[in-house]
């Protein structure tokens, strides 16, 4: 292809011939891939990695959930366990005692911890810091007792045994890795909603409250409102994973959801960037193979290892993973690009007749 100007006659440059993808479509590159990786995944590890990534999976939803709150509104909550329980009981009692579909239970975990979060945000909006942390603190200590006082729908001490579901009949694969890849479709789903809401005008009203509430208010954001949508719409993420826990388990109990599942929560979040997305599924990894590794190192001191593991994570990504890197790996594609263009913009060959092609 060849250009004319004033009589001279230029071939057009590389990088007109062979334009390089924009940011936007490499990054829809790289997602779809790990998307092809994720799907194969399970079809190339035992079943007992299967389980363990699907509860990653789960764990970086309910992570996602807490981010909405903590990340990006500054709402720092230490009860969330008790909203991923709420979720996990529904589902279970609406599977147990009703027949309904596993499926089917998802959304009313949703809409019922939504309600829960809403009801319970209206009042903690008179509280702020710390003793906010203390109200939700105080969630996570009350729920394995309201679990087990409640024993004529929640089993009491001894749970609810659940059936894991079977796979279609036309699907030839086992039921793990069948709900392995529902919890897969469930976190893709999660993760574009929050991305469509943090990254509009709901989120921008979030993070300005967040990094300056009182000039939010001056230029007339409902603190309020938002500070409590934020609140429910973290318990929705919340009863969602709870749900999907009990599902692909198939048994809940009030020991499950105690203090420590709500500082994991907490721990997952810092730990993968408690201002990201991504940061999500990092947490869900820390949350499910930490504790694990530190028991295998340490038999006699496996919180030791744990909490080394979370200084170790704190002292070199204080933004946590995805808020470390993030950036950095930004930069150097930005650089990368910048340099391919300068190459191809500037890479001129003559033809042998003295023209510059």
């Amino acid at each position: 292809m060849e250009k004319s100007v004033i009589g001279a006659t230029f071939d057009a440059p590389a990088v007109d011939r062979y334009p390089a993808p924009n940011a936007g479509t490499q990054r829809w590159i790289a997602a779809l891939g790990l998307i092809a990786l994720a799907v194969v995944l399970p079809f190339v590890v035992s079943k007992y990695h299967v389980f363990e990534l699907t509860m990653v999976m789960i764990y970086a939803i309910a992570v996602l959930g807490l981010n909405i709150l903590a990340g990006y509104n500054g709402q720092i909550s230490l009860g969330h366990g008790g909203f991923f329980a709420a979720g996990a009981y529904t589902a279970a009692i609406l599977m147990h005692r009703y027949g309904v579909p596993y499926w089917a239970t998802l959304p009313p975990a949703a809409l019922i911890c939504f309600a829960l979060g809403v009801l319970f945000g209206l009042p903690a909006l008179r509280f702020e810091g710390p003793y906010l942390a203390l109200v939700t603190l105080a969630l996570a200590l009350a729920t394995p007792q309201l679990l087990k006082y409640f024993d004529n729908w929640t089993g009491g001490q001894q749970g609810i045994n659940l059936t894991k579901p079977l796979p279609p009949h036309w699907l030839v694969i086992d039921r793990d890795r069948w709900l392995y890849l529902i919890v897969l479709a469930a976190l893709l789903l999660a993760m574009r909603i929050a991305a469509n809401l943090l990254h509009g005008r709901t989120g921008r009203a979030l993070v300005a409250i967040r990094d300056h509430p009182i000039a939010a208010a001056a230029l007339g954001i409902d603190t309020a409102r938002y500070k409590t949508l934020a609140f429910g719409t973290s318990t929705l993420f919340m009863g969602v994973a709870g749900a999907l826990a009990a599902i692909v388990i198939g048994y809940v109990s009030p020991e499950g959801y105690n203090l420590f599942l709500s500082l994991s929560f907490l721990v997952g979040s810092a730990v993968g960037g408690i201002a990201t997305i991504g940061g999500a599924i990092i947490g869900g990894l820390f949350i499910e193979f930490v504790p694990n590794l530190a028991n295998d190192i340490s038999d006699a001191a496996p919180w030791a290892i744990y909490g080394l593991a979370m200084l170790l994570f704190m002292y070199t990504m204080p933004q946590g993973v995805v808020g470390s890197l993030g950036p950095w790996i930004t930069r150097s594609m930005r650089q990368i690009r910048a340099q391919r263009a300068a190459f191809a913009g500037g890479d001129e060959e003559h033809d042998g007749k003295g023209r510059t092609s």
